[in-house]
């Protein structure tokens, strides 16, 4: 077994820095954009008189440096080669979101709103597995430049992670469909062009099959964005979505009809493991800071470092991202040779032991800095607010671990759902 990194995925983030360095670093420092990292973050970032979405300014900001990186051709990696990209795959996308992230904030990484000069495309990773050939024609070329995208339109105010129990139900009327419900959580729907939504076509409620994946136009009649939901982590595009008798073409569905659960699923499992990278690197961060710090610092007229009170937390949380990065690369690894369905079990492990990792990290962080690592002038609190976030979303930690329990006793198949290529 070999567990150097690929020599071409070091190459890349060799190439990935020094684009930094040129064009990203200098674009942080114009304008006083450095308001949108500093202790100043979330109040330059959020709109507070526009619902709390996210400002305009800063969500300009970001788009010109994912032009700059599409310009150098950073942003593309994980795209096909014939669209652009590198073919980049599982293990090369983990690998650098971890590397991006244990960097710490700047514009350069920014998982508030899954910003990165590495696109973490998976919408267009889904339109070239699933859509259609209209579909593909139309959307391709505004996902490769970043100026169109869609929302997934998934959880239900009453039923949160059960997928399953889809009250948003759509139902034939001539040659088009009719959709009837409400979503929330309907996270980006502020600057989508569409929102991917699943409702049910036919079965019923807790059955996996007929559930369908509908692309409604944000703007077609009877689409209401009843409220952005405030949260713990500010600025928020995280909406609340009633649709009212909206009425869609046939040629809306996406990967056919009653297949929706499945793109789900393939959508969650490749999303899973990168943001779990994420979380990785972002409480590699946090150790790294808190040794530093604690080297440096001398109450009492001694280095923080010499107590043990202070080594043995850290060592623990740096013990634990050793193994978490072996089992992460491997999981990686594993699904670029066997698939995204091949190792659900896996991907649930690392999501969610990276993510409790992660806000552990930030904690100790915090109490290492003492006053300065809760106040904003330190990342701390910011990272500790935006990766809490992910015990809940796209899996809950209690969900990843009925799923690993379901593989484990036998309750569940560890293969691809029928119907998915």
């Amino acid at each position: 077994m070999n567990f150097d990194i690929p020599l071409e995925i070091q190459q890349f983030l060799d190439e990935v820095d020094r684009f930094i360095e040129r064009e990203i670093k200098p674009l942080e420092a114009a304008d006083d954009n450095i308001r949108f990292f500093d202790h100043r973050r979330e109040d330059a970032r959020t709109d507070w008189e526009r619902q709390g979405l996210p400002n305009e300014d800063w969500e300009a900001l970001l788009a010109e440096a994912k032009r700059r990186a599409i310009s150098a051709g950073i942003f593309s990696y994980p795209f096909p080669s014939e669209h652009g990209g590198r073919d980049g795959g599982n293990l090369g996308m983990a690998i650098i979101r971890e590397h991006l992230a244990a960097k710490g904030l700047g514009l350069h990484n920014d998982l508030q709103n899954e910003h990165s000069v590495v696109g973490n495309n998976i919408g267009l990773l889904l339109m070239l597995e699933y859509g259609t050939p209209e579909q593909q024609s139309d959307w391709l070329p505004g996902l490769k430049n970043a100026t169109r995208g869609f929302a997934f339109g998934i959880t239900e105010p009453d039923h949160g992670s059960d997928a399953t129990h889809m009250e948003t139900v759509a139902h034939r009327d001539g040659d088009d469909w009719v959709i009837n419900g409400v979503k929330t959580w309907n996270t980006g729907v502020h600057t989508a062009h569409s929102d991917m939504v699943m409702a049910r076509t036919s079965g019923n409620a807790g059955d996996a099959a007929g559930i369908t994946a509908f692309m409604v136009p944000m703007g077609a009649p009877g689409v209401e964005v009843e409220e952005y939901l405030w949260t713990f982590n500010m600025p928020s595009d995280h909406a609340r979505v009633r649709f009212t008798n909206v009425r869609v073409p046939d040629s809306a569905i996406f990967a056919g009809e009653g297949r929706g659960l499945q793109v789900v699923q393939h959508f969650f499992n490749e999303n899973r493991i990168r943001q779990a990278a994420s979380s990785l690197g972002a409480a590699q961060y946090c150790v790294n800071e808190a040794v530093a710090y604690a080297k440096e610092r001398k109450p009492f007229g001694k280095p923080l470092a010499s107590n043990q009170a202070i080594q043995f937390p850290l060592v623990d949380l740096q013990a634990r991202c050793e193994m978490l990065r072996a089992l992460i690369h491997k999981t990686a690894w594993l699904m670029d040779r066997d698939g995204a369905f091949s190792v659900s079990d896996k991907v649930s492990i690392c999501n969610y032991q990276a993510n409790q990792l992660c806000c552990e990290a930030a904690d100790t962080a915090m109490q290492v800095h003492g006053g300065i690592g809760y106040s904003r002038y330190k990342p701390f609190e910011h990272i500790y607010r935006h990766h809490r976030r992910y015990r809940i979303t796209e899996g809950a930690d209690e969900i990843q671990k009925r799923r690993v329990a379901g593989y484990m006793f036998g309750f569940m198949d560890q293969r691809k759902p029928k119907g998915v290529s």
